[in-house]
């Protein structure tokens, strides 16, 4: 039988902002010491009052403009409650019935809604070792709870069930984190816990009516959010083959086992209890100026995408590699624009090619960020420009100046002038190095008369090398090819 995978994401997002969602208190995904940015209102001490964060607020009505989607005229908090040991409030303050966001459409997948809520704290794991001889009592395991996360604003982007395929539900999740990067909602680092998916999947036969769900949660990188689906619609497959029932239940991921595994029954709306939050009144989305918020809407990766390959020429390839890296498409594009001031026919692969191999090798090397790169994108296409027009006229040297330039920030001119890249080589020496070449390499001398154009290749580089790189390759190439010949 042909079965028919339905599948649908859930995708929470930690939002970018100061503080956390309903208190003062600082939102810093990245403190390592616990209980470090906690107050009596995030840690649900009685008497404690929730105040909306407005910032986290208009993230989420942000995103809801560029999604084109439906805002609510009135929006409100609910509770949802259930009990888990990271859960202060003993509930978690959510919304249901009134979400910020209704509708909307990302790589032709309809959403369903978005929503505010409040994250959870983290449990840390780890073994209890008192000391004590009995190794039943050595071995066993306690768990800390750190709730520096608790109460961070926590985004949550559901989808209908159109998605089909593992790759599929990739392809829309990697999107969306592109534009919560591009719009500064969040940094959405799946490693980090920024960005969590969930993905339901079923499978049907040929009758109309969707088979039964299975949620799979917290996948943490795009590789496993394929595998997971991909699994999972196997292995309903095979249970209905089976004549079996697919039963309704959570299901977590092994990534090195590569299959997923029972956790709990799925649990249904009405077992969370929902009710509207007494605490926070509803409010009016008019409130908040949605003009504004739409002025502030930078350019989007689907526009850049499209710019991108219509300017610089490069591949698709080539173009998604910028995209994906904003602070890389920034910086290559400002450099594009000074490199295109100073040589008009320039061309881009150039660029591309030493920003991306040689200058972000340098970068990853002393693992610094290209945002604390020292040289300005008016050097970095000053360079390039050298290097088009023969200026320097090796690789090697433009490497070599490069480094030069990352280490001091200089201008590449003050540095060939100290390198000495530029100076003039009197003929006698550029004669007398050639010579010592065609007498020291018989073989490849009688290769090339042979018709070995690689030879020639060699000969020139051992050229080069005799004049520490300071020669002109095609120069050099035009008089070996005399003297061979002559």
């Amino acid at each position: 039988m042909t079965y028919k995978p339905t599948i649908g994401l859930e995708i929470h997002v930690e939002l970018k902002t100061k503080t956390k969602m309903f208190c003062g208190c600082l939102n810093n995904p990245d403190e390592e010491k616990a209980n470090m940015n906690i107050c009596p209102v995030c840690l649900a001490h009685p008497g404690t009052l929730p105040v909306p964060n407005k910032e986290a607020i208009e993230k989420v009505l942000k995103l809801g403009i560029v999604l084109n989607s439906e805002l609510a005229n009135i929006s409100k908090f609910d509770r949802k409650n259930y009990f888990y040991p990271d859960l202060p409030k003993g509930y978690q303050i959510s919304q249901y019935d009134q979400p910020l966001v209704s509708g909307g459409l990302l790589t032709n997948i309809r959403l369903t809604r978005i929503h505010l809520e409040e994250d959870t704290g983290r449990l840390l794991h780890t073994t209890n070792d008192s000391g004590e001889e009995n190794l039943e009592q050595k071995m066993k395991q306690a768990s800390l709870v750190d709730f520096n996360r608790a109460g961070i604003p926590l985004m949550e982007l559901v989808t209908e069930p159109d998605i089909k395929t593992g790759k599929e539900a990739v392809v829309f999740a990697k999107e969306l984190q592109l534009i919560l990067r591009y719009l500064g909602i969040s940094d959405a680092d799946m490693e980090k816990g920024h960005m969590r998916i969930e993905a339901n999947i079923s499978i049907a036969g040929n009758q109309p009516q969707l088979g039964t769900k299975v949620e799979v949660k917290n996948l943490n990188s795009f590789k496993a959010v394929e595998s997971a689906i991909d699994y999972e619609i196997k292995r309903q497959e095979e249970i209905l083959e089976k004549g079996e029932k697919v039963v309704q239940e959570t299901r977590g991921w092994d990534d090195a086992g590569q299959k997923t595994f029972s956790q709990r029954l799925k649990e249904e709306a009405h077992d969370y209890r929902y009710f509207p939050e007494p605490d926070i009144p509803p409010f009016e989305i008019s409130f908040f100026n949605t003009e504004k918020i739409k002025s502030e809407i930078p350019e989007l990766p689907a526009q850049k995408r499209e710019r991108f390959f219509d300017i610089y020429k490069l591949s698709a390839g080539q173009t998604e590699v910028l995209i994906e890296d904003k602070p890389a498409a920034d910086y290559f594009e400002k450099s594009a624009n000074a490199l295109k001031a100073i040589l008009p026919d320039a061309n881009f692969q150039l660029l591309y090619n030493y920003l991306l191999s040689d200058l972000k090798g340098l970068l990853k090397e002393q693992k610094m960020e290209l945002t604390n790169l020292k040289i300005s994108p008016e050097n970095f296409a000053h360079l390039i420009n050298l290097a088009a027009t023969g200026k320097l006229t090796t690789s090697r040297m433009v490497k070599d100046v490069l480094k030069a330039m990352f280490d001091s920030g200089m201008e590449p001119d003050v540095i060939i002038k100290e390198k000495g890249f530029h100076e003039e080589i009197a003929e006698e020496t550029l004669e007398q190095a050639i010579s010592e070449v065609i007498s020291e390499n018989p073989k490849a001398v009688e290769d090339y008369k042979k018709g070995q154009e690689n030879a020639m290749q060699f000969l020139t580089g051992m050229a080069m090398k005799k004049l520490q790189g300071k020669g002109n390759p095609q120069e050099i190439k035009e008089i070996l090819k005399s003297k061979i010949l002559q």
